[in-house]
């Protein structure tokens, strides 16, 4: 009778060790999916702001162009 009693703590002991292992797998998934959303966004605005840049150089001219048109911009000349 005793070893019956055991078990049948040690079994619901497990069930419940398994429903919280279940809910950090499922939280940690979670936040696995927020971080490579967030990369994600963070890569495609990087790229953005590089064609960005780059549209920059050639509408004015080159590198040094667009410096001097910065400087000139940002001064008020």
């Amino acid at each position: 009778m005793l070893e019956k009693s055991v078990y049948a703590r040690t079994r619901v002991r497990t069930r419940t060790q398994e429903k919280a292992q279940e809910k950090a797998n499922a939280t940690t998934e979670i936040s696995k999916a927020g971080i490579y959303t967030v990369g994600f966004a963070s890569a495609l605005i990087g790229l953005w702001g590089l064609a960005c840049f780059v549209g920059g150089i050639v509408a004015g001219g080159g590198p040094l162009s667009l410096v001097v048109n910065w400087f000139k911009s940002v001064s008020g000349i």
